[in-house]
Parts: C-alpha cells; sequence; structure tokens
C-alpha cells in the first residue's frame, strides 16, 4: 500500500455537474441531508443483502445512520455501517458519473426474491455531489465489508480530487463536510432533527443526531403507508395524520391502497374532517407529499389538481429516480400517471361516500366550495364531479343534489334552474324565486365565491340545461300559476315605455313579466349574456362588458296599477325609485342612495298627511 497521497482530476462531466447541483438542480440546500443520508442507508441495505450469502458482510445489530454536528471544528459528520467502499469504488463512483455502486449492485436483484431484496434508496452518484452546497471541502473515508483496508477520498469540488490511505476500525463510510461560513444552522442539533424528520422520518434504517456526546433517534422508521392496512391500527392513522398536517381533528376519510403493475406507488391519503386554519382559497396547490421509496421528495409536486388540495397524505412510488428537483419531476411522465390514478382514486372515494347522506353533509359543509372548483377546471372529470355537488334548494330543507333535482322535476320541465347571490339567507326570499315557487318549479340556491363561474362550464347535467332564472327570456307560460293571477291595467304598455325613456342607458331594456307575484320590479339579464351576478362581479372588478341589467316590471302589482295610472309628469322620478328598489332586491346599493333615501322619506311624509 503507498502512503503518497494520489491527485486526480474528476472525469470530464463531473465539472459542470458540480455547479448544476451547487446552482441550478436543488432548490433547497438543506436537500444535501436527505442526499447523504439516502446514500448512507442504501449502504446499509446492500450490506445486508449481500450478507446473505456472505457471511462477512453481517451488518451489526445496532447499525444506524449517524449524524454528528462539530461546532469547534465546524464540521458535520454522516457515518454509516453500510458496505463501504475500496479505492476503486471512491475513485469510481465520487470521482465519475458514468456508473453509480447502486445501479451496478440493482442488477443482481433481478434473481433474489422479493421479500430479499432491499430498498435502494439512493444513488450514489448526483446525489452526494450536493454536499458542496453547504461544504467547502468534503472528505469520505471508506472500508469495505469483507476488506481490511480503508481509503479517505477528499475534494474541494474544484475540478479534483485526492485518494490516500486511511484506517476505520469497521466496514462503513464517513462523510465529513467543512462547512461554508453561511452554513452554520447545520451545526445546530435542533435544526438536523427537523430536517431527519421532514425528509426521512419513515426510513426503515435508525437514524441518530448526536448530542452532548449521546446518540438521539431522529426518524420513526416506519413507512406506515407500505405496510398492509389489516397491519395498521385507526390510532396509528390518526398518529399520522396529526403528524403530516399538523391536525388536531379526526380525518374523514383515510384512503390506503397499493398500486401494482405498469405504475407502482402506495398511498396513504386523509380527508380531514374540519376546514384547515388557514383559507383554502389562499393556497391552491395541493400539498400531498411525494416520496420516492420512503424517501420525501417535495410537498409541492402537485399530486392532486387544485380542487382536492384538501386532502392530505403521502404518495410514495418506485417508477421515479430520486436525485432530482421538484422542476424536473413536473415533466415526468410517470409522475403525470401517478397523478391520474390518485386524483381518480379520490374522487372515487367520494362518490362512494356521497351515498351516505348524512356522513356526506360534513365533507360538503367543511370543502364543498373547494370541490366546485372542479367543474370550472377540470373539463375531464366535471362529468365525475357534478353528481358530487350538494345544494340549498327553494323546495326542499338541508341538502340535495342534481340527481335528486332531475328525479323531482315538472312534467315538461326542460332545465335546471338556479339562482347565485352573495347572501345565502337572502336568497330564499329573493323576488327572482316568486315565479318560479307560485308555479310548484324548484330552483337551486348558490351562494359559493365560484358559483358565478362553474354553472356555464357544466352547461347541463342528464341532458338537461342548467339555466339562471336571473336570465332573460325564460318562459313559464306553460306551468299553471297557483291560484291564478288578474288581468294586467290598461295603458300598461305605454308606462313601461315611458319608463323606458326615462331610464335610458342604465338599463338595457324594460319589459313587463309573468314572473313576480308579491314584489313589484325585479331585474334580470339579457339572453345571451353573464347571468346578474356575474354582471355584479364584472362591474366590481371594473372589467367592461358586464352590460347593463332589464328591468322587469309586475303589470298586476298595486304600486304599478297606480304609477300607470298617475300623470306622466312623475315617471321619471318613479321609474328612478323603481329601478334602485330593484337593486336593492338583489343586494346592490341605490344608485344615489342619499337621494334614494330623500325620496322614501318624502313618500313616507306625504302618506302621512294623506
Amino acid at each position: 500500500m503507498s502512503e503518497t497521497i494520489e491527485r486526480h482530476e474528476f472525469g470530464a462531466e463531473v465539472g459542470r455537474l458540480l455547479d448544476l447541483v451547487v446552482h441550478a438542480l436543488y432548490s433547497d440546500r438543506e436537500i444535501f441531508l436527505r442526499e447523504l443520508v439516502a446514500n448512507a442507508a442504501d449502504a446499509m441495505d446492500r450490506r445486508r443483502f449481500e450478507a446473505l450469502t456472505s457471511a462477512a458482510s453481517a451488518l451489526p445489530a445496532d447499525a444506524k445512520v449517524r449524524i454528528a454536528p462539530d461546532k469547534e471544528a465546524r464540521t458535520l459528520t454522516v457515518s454509516d455501517a453500510g458496505i463501504g467502499m475500496t479505492k476503486e469504488d471512491l475513485a469510481t463512483n465520487l470521482g465519475t458519473i458514468a456508473r453509480s455502486g447502486t445501479r451496478a449492485f440493482s442488477q443482481t436483484l433481478e434473481s433474489a426474491k422479493a421479500e430479499d431484496r432491499p430498498s435502494l434508496i439512493g444513488q450514489f452518484g448526483v446525489g452526494f455531489y450536493s454536499a458542496f452546497m453547504v461544504a467547502d471541502r468534503v472528505t469520505v473515508t471508506s472500508r469495505r465489508a469483507g476488506s481490511d483496508e480503508a481509503w479517505t477520498w477528499a475534494s474541494e469540488g474544484q475540478g479534483n480530487y485526492t485518494l490516500e490511505p486511511a484506517t476505520r476500525a469497521e466496514p462503513g463510510t464517513d462523510i465529513v463536510l467543512h462547512l461554508k461560513g453561511d452554513a452554520d444552522e447545520y451545526l445546530e442539533h435542533y435544526r438536523l432533527d427537523h430536517l431527519v424528520r421532514k425528509w426521512a422520518d419513515f426510513i426503515t434504517v435508525p437514524i441518530a443526531v448526536v448530542r452532548d456526546g449521546k446518540d438521539e433517534s431522529a426518524n420513526q422508521g416506519t413507512a406506515l403507508w407500505r405496510k398492509a392496512k389489516s397491519e395498521v391500527t385507526e390510532e396509528q392513522y390518526e398518529a399520522f395524520y396529526h403528524s403530516i398536517g399538523m391536525n388536531f381533528d379526526k380525518p374523514w376519510a383515510t384512503l390506503h391502497w397499493r398500486a401494482e403493475g405498469q405504475l407502482e406507488f402506495a398511498a396513504l391519503l386523509f380527508i380531514p374532517g374540519s376546514k384547515p386554519f388557514h383559507a383554502l382559497e389562499n393556497e391552491r396547490q395541493s400539498k400531498v407529499r411525494l416520496h420516492v421509496r420512503r424517501m420525501f421528495i417535495t410537498d409541492e409536486a402537485e399530486l392532486l389538481p387544485p380542487w382536492l388540495r384538501f386532502v392530505q397524505g403521502v404518495v410514495d412510488t418506485e417508477d421515479l429516480p430520486l436525485n432530482v428537483s421538484r422542476e424536473m419531476l413536473q415533466s415526468t411522465p410517470a409522475l403525470a400517471r401517478i397523478r391520474r390514478a390518485v386524483t381518480g382514486r379520490v374522487v372515487s372515494e367520494l362518490a362512494t361516500r356521497a351515498k351516505d347522506a348524512e356522513g356526506y353533509k360534513a365533507f360538503w359543509e367543511n370543502f364543498g366550495p373547494v370541490l366546485k372548483e372542479g367543474i370550472y377546471e377540470d373539463f375531464e372529470r366535471r362529468g365525475e364531479i357534478a353528481p358530487l355537488l350538494r345544494f340549498r334548494s327553494s323546495a326542499v330543507e338541508g341538502w340535495t343534489s342534481l340527481p335528486d333535482y332531475v328525479s323531482r322535476m315538472k312534467d315538461g320541465q326542460e332545465a335546471i334552474y338556479y339562482l347565485v347571490a352573495d347572501d345565502a339567507e337572502a336568497l330564499k326570499s329573493s323576488p327572482q324565486l316568486e315565479g318560479f315557487k307560485a308555479r310548484g318549479l324548484e330552483v337551486l340556491l348558490l351562494s359559493d365565491h365560484v358559483d358565478a363561474f362553474w354553472p356555464d362550464q357544466l352547461g347541463s347535467f342528464a341532458e338537461k340545461p342548467l339555466r339562471s332564472i336571473t336570465k332573460g327570456g325564460l318562459d313559464l307560460s306553460k306551468f299553471a300559476l297557483e291560484g291564478g293571477q288578474p288581468e294586467a291595467p290598461e295603458g300598461i304598455d305605454a308606462f313601461v315605455a315611458a319608463v323606458k325613456t326615462a331610464l335610458g342607458s342604465e338599463v338595457s331594456d324594460v319589459r313587463t313579466t309573468d314572473r313576480l307575484v308579491d314584489s313589484a320590479v325585479v331585474l334580470s339579464a339579457g339572453t345571451g349574456g353573464p347571468d346578474l351576478q356575474m354582471q355584479r362581479l364584472m362591474r366590481r372588478a371594473g372589467r367592461a362588458g358586464a352590460g347593463q341589467p332589464v328591468l322587469e316590471i309586475n303589470p298586476r302589482h298595486p304600486l304599478i296599477r297606480a304609477l300607470a295610472a298617475a300623470p306622466e309628469s312623475e315617471v321619471p322620478q318613479a321609474a328612478g325609485t323603481l329601478l334602485d328598489l330593484a337593486r336593492i332586491q338583489d343586494g346592490d346599493s341605490p344608485r344615489d342612495p342619499a337621494a334614494f333615501a330623500r325620496t322614501v322619506a318624502a313618500a313616507l311624509a306625504a302618506a302621512r298627511s294623506a
């Protein structure tokens, strides 16, 4: 064995890789610890596997991955009792990227029994170089199981490395990071403990962080989602649910399954039993955690669409590489297939649970508005989502569904009617409903923030078009009005024309209507444009194209009869008051609140003195 330090140049591709790893490949510097722990766990799995045929490779009973910070020396050491590396392994695996020890080793697994195959978590290659994100010098001292020789590999990541003989009492590897000046946080015990729990909590190899000379366990060591459902208790599910989402309630639903075949992954997902503390409207990305071979990769892989962002949990796959950034994950075909499969499974679970009306009520009241976003955003799954929606109704108490509504439709009714407004309570007494209630026609009452958008995207359900009752052109004449209605007074046409002239561009039209019973006026939208709620939203947002509403007049109302018989000179003021009344009924303010107040006060005074 030569005592001379050997100097070597990195393989041609390593210099470029180091720059890529440090500046582009990883979004978070803390990833380095995940990579080194993954490599260490992989090495121990490999040693355990090799021990099946070689007693010299037997893994010690107390073997662990050990993370030891040294504040005085400003070093962080990651040690393992794994398979170790020879001098040639160090040069090949850490000096070039053409080969990976794991890749070569994996070829031996094809003939191994499934129960004997270790979980190959890391790849000793690209991931190792992430250490240079936090260290300006890295040394690796390793002894191969079955050998008495140990060697140290060292580099400052500047294009070359050295190899020299070393000593190590037992097989395994020590990686020593000489930390950069801005990496002090990785010398703190609490920070290291947090990172292990975040990135590697469920690796089955024990992981310890050294504190005051003592090893303290830092990982749970059990990948709950990889167990069979029959092996997991409700208490374990609940404890895991609490740990991943900082929840304090019980999950409303637990989904635990394993997909096998062309696509392999394990999933453990939860639908919370209560709303989260943070507003779901503020954060629209799914935070389901992506693991690769038990190793946490990211919670920003968007494994579920935004309209299922309330779902929490873990998806763990064998079909993705470990050593890639979250940005690169987005473009992998395997991840797209996983997203589709996981989304389908969640929707199927909701469809099953929706059959229990009382149990589904709790879910809907927590997350219904979010689920509705799927109608607007997901063309492919609209047909699956629509039966899952629930609504208040003008005809029944509690919640109802689109299938239930269709089953109650009157003979000759061709459309599903709905009304959208900001206030759920105000909807129940809206004048817009009068004609429908009087004819026994059911109307769905919508008041969530997304309700102005999704009905037009859905278009129809069970071949029945969805129609907002605030849109013009609805013909209710085929349905008899309960109790009949009086004839319209003479001269009503002239009055309507005079009102239209008086209001001018403030309305798009003025016309009589038969869909009012107790109210004098109501607003509606044009036949081809957006309904009233959408018009209001567009005006609030300052968007052009909102259009002006139509003022519909009930010719049989006592007020309209009186105004139609009044002198023509009174029409302009009356027209403005009628428009303001209609606006107030729909939840808007009068055009000029102060002027409207004076008009009402004058009318009350006149009535008192009459």
